[in-house]
């Protein structure tokens, strides 16, 4: 039986690309259980893909109830804000053909069908969070650049077949965005990739940066628990 994590103090969890997996984000956070003195990263990438972006968003708002929250931003919210409040038809296509068309079923298949709180909270996510061992971004980052410096282009854009090299801080950092397709964490030592596919054949990630192993989750909602190496 996989325990519910709520017996560990304190707790820094990431959770990656969620990619309107609703199932399998309520199955994380039923398990973590988290509390007032956890903080939950989530790296971004919440709509698009999946068939429930509307479903996930609404419970990452909630979230902030229960705990210190950290949404980051991630380049699919980027390309719906862009699609939602510009004219050019070309930027809302783009967004359609990288997974919008689910986002937008989830809503009812209007853009006027999604909820102002909802493009509130995706505006206010954050670019990057960093504590003093571990810092989080959705993609990528430049190695020799203080996070606040960071473009958009690497934090997120940029895949990591560009592979940096240790970051100046000497803090591990914590990425989605490129996914693994094996479902698999891809842990590099000094940066770790939890975009571990669940929209497609694999699991959406937990992990819990002091140590203390990761949750997964199916887009069924199915769980196994992986502890730390």
């Amino acid at each position: 039986e996989i325990q519910k994590g709520r017996n560990l103090a304190e707790r820094t969890i990431a959770i990656g690309d969620i990619h309107g997996c609703s199932a399998a984000l309520r199955a994380l956070l039923d398990i973590i259980d988290p509390g007032q003195d956890d903080v939950i990263v989530t790296l971004g990438d919440y709509v698009d893909r999946g068939d429930d972006s509307r479903g996930v968003i609404d419970q990452l708002i909630r979230l902030g109830d229960k705990c210190q929250h950290v949404p980051l931003i991630g380049n699919h919210e980027v390309m719906m804000v862009a699609a939602l409040e510009s004219d050019d038809l070309e930027q809302r296509d783009f967004w359609l053909h990288c997974g919008g068309q689910e986002t937008l079923a989830s809503y009812g298949g209007a853009i006027e069908g999604i909820p102002s709180e909802h493009i509130d909270f995706i505006k206010r996510c954050r670019r990057y969070y960093e504590i003093s061992t571990h810092a989080f971004v959705h993609a990528n980052y430049a190695a020799n650049l203080p996070l606040r410096d960071q473009s958009d282009d690497d934090l997120l854009w940029r895949h990591l077949a560009e592979l940096p090299p240790p970051h100046v801080s000497q803090k591990r950092f914590v990425v989605g965005h490129t996914p693994q397709a094996d479902g698999e964490i891809l842990d590099l030592g000094h940066v770790v990739c939890i975009d571990t596919f669940c929209y497609g054949s694999g699991w959406l990630t937990a992990l819990d940066v002091s140590g203390n192993g990761s949750w997964q989750a199916d887009r069924g909602g199915h769980l196994r628990f992986r502890p730390e190496d």
